[in-house]
């Protein structure tokens, strides 16, 4: 089977820690697991059950879902063990937010849904369920390539409720997801943008977690997830100024609980864990997630966030885009074991999905969320894609891959996957697709022309914002970097205003 669980062990009270550590014997009840806090209990203590979550609707185009009622807590720890020192989070609450309109990648309500049984299919028992036989690094797939379905009772009802207006409006979502993404590849091929990280080959699993959010879920992204960013209202354009070099994030975190791109590897998800602290402190009833990817699972930072997160309970979900390439560095390379049994060796549970499946994403990711929002602790998922172009604008993969490997994965297309299935089960028609090429023709020529009437910045914006209160080393660079561009204005316009033998190629013959 693909998941491997153990239950977040409680931080000790100070009466059995000094208990413990003073070796006294106290008789146990029958059936008791032992000392609370040992290895021992922890193993034994694993569960499948957890509590149930709210739903809320199904249109895709319908507003941002509400905030869901907040789920019974069941052991989530309200703190760190005694004198572990406590870290401090820069989250609030995030009750009581109202819905939001519809941006323009068009809220889905796919996010949510009625859960009408309790257990978390996270949990070794649930997910044993519809997993014998299979291998245990089997991802979890619900449609194949062709456009099947295919039955997994342990995930099945996480999808019962899609309607086919929300099936068409994943379909939608990735398509335009992958025209603004080629786009923008365009554009820095023009030159229009200094660099851009394409996510072509990984929509199903951006779009699939992405729409299995709540409105009240916060979001710690890497610097691809174009797709997530869609679901959560961002628009695409403010994806773009970052990349041209016109500001610093063009858009406000908390207006869709979306977080600012994240350049350095594997950094967010410490933020995350952070805020996911702060969370629970809170009370509230909401999880975090933070996206990387495969070569980011090897950075310390992301090692220190399973330690932490499992530690403290922490309602957060670890989403890895595993899409076989950490640049020209291969998975095989960066570890020996499948990433998603990282978790088992911080105590937490992780599965393996078909990356390239949007229903087994939305399913998967809806579990894990559940998992967090009950009070079970973090959870890891690995997305088995691929990355079906370079790594940035700036890398060649033809230099460490093959073409046969591409075009292999290339069966695997996820936006095709969703189409076969939508036309055999007679969900969509050739109007539908029709004019859904006509929305994704109008959304590129207004990325073009967007982009290339961007302002440029103000090159001494640079100096502001760096201190609070100012800062005397940074005035000196102002009027220092204030001098050197001024010195382009002083300059000759023209090589015939240049002083005599300073070299213009026409002296002495030359």
């Amino acid at each position: 089977m693909t998941v491997e669980s153990t239950t977040a062990r409680k931080p000790r009270s100070g009466a059995t820690a000094r208990s413990a550590a003073a070796g006294a014997k106290t008789t146990r009840a029958a059936g008791a697991a032992g000392p609370a806090g040992t290895a021992e209990a922890a193993r034994a203590a694993k569960t499948s059950e957890a509590p149930e979550s709210a739903g809320t609707s199904e249109a895709q185009e319908s507003a941002r879902p509400a905030k869901s009622a907040r789920p019974a807590k069941t052991g989530r720890a309200a703190g760190p063990a005694k004198g572990t020192k406590s870290a401090k989070t820069g989250g609030g609450s995030r009750t009581g937010r109202s819905a939001k309109s519809t941006g323009p990648g068009g809220r889905s309500a796919a996010g949510s849904r009625t859960r009408g049984s309790s257990g978390t299919a996270g949990t070794d028992a649930g997910a044993a369920a519809g997993t014998a036989g299979r291998p245990d690094d089997e991802p979890v797939q619900l449609l194949t390539p062709e456009g099947e379905r295919v039955a997994r009772p342990d995930y099945d009802d996480y999808v019962a409720d899609l309607t086919p207006e929300v099936l068409r409006g994943l379909y939608r979502d990735m398509l335009l997801t992958r025209r603004f993404d080629g786009e923008a590849t365009q554009l820095q091929r023009q030159g229009e943008l200094g660099l851009w990280a394409s996510l072509l080959g990984q929509e199903a699993a951006q779009i699939g977690s992405g729409r299995a959010l709540h409105d009240d879920d916060y979001v710690f992204p890497t610097y691809r997830e174009h797709g997530v960013a869609w679901c959560r209202g961002v628009d695409p354009v403010n994806l773009l100024g970052m990349f041209r070099g016109v500001n610093n994030g063009g858009w406000d975190p908390n207006s869709n609980n979306f977080h600012l791109y994240t350049i350095v590897i594997g950094s967010q998800t410490l933020h995350a864990t952070g805020y996911a602290m702060g969370v629970a402190k809170d009370g509230a009833g909401s999880a975090v997630i933070a996206y990387f990817g495969d070569g980011a699972s090897s950075q310390g930072d992301v090692a220190e966030s399973f330690t932490f997160s499992a530690v403290y309970n922490a309602p957060v979900v670890f989403f890895c885009q595993n899409n076989q390439w950490a640049i020209s560095e291969p998975t095989e390379r960066q570890t020996r074991v499948p990433l998603y049994q990282r978790a088992r060796g911080y105590g937490f549970p992780g599965v393996r999905v078909d990356g390239n499946d949007v229903l087994a994403c939305l399913a998967v990711t809806r579990a894990a969320l559940e998992h967090a929002r009950g009070g079970a602790g973090p959870m890891l998922v690995e997305a088995f894609t691929y990355r079906m172009g370079a790594h940035t604008t700036s890398d060649d993969p033809t230099k460490y891959r093959s073409d046969e490997e591409r075009e292999a994965w290339s069966a695997k297309d996820p936006i095709l996957r969703l189409r076969r299935y939508l036309e055999r089960e007679g969900h969509a028609d050739d109007a539908f697709f029709a004019a859904l090429e006509e929305e994704s023709e109008a959304l590129g020529r207004r990325v073009r022309e967007t982009v290339r009437s961007m302002p440029d910045p103000d090159p001494m914006a640079v100096f502001d914002h760096v201190y609070a209160d100012g800062s005397a080393q940074v005035d000196e660079e102002r009027k220092a970097f204030a001098a050197y561009q001024a010195s382009f204005d002083d300059a000759p316009s023209d090589a015939s205003a240049a002083p005599a033998g300073t070299g213009t190629g026409t002296e002495g013959g030359k």
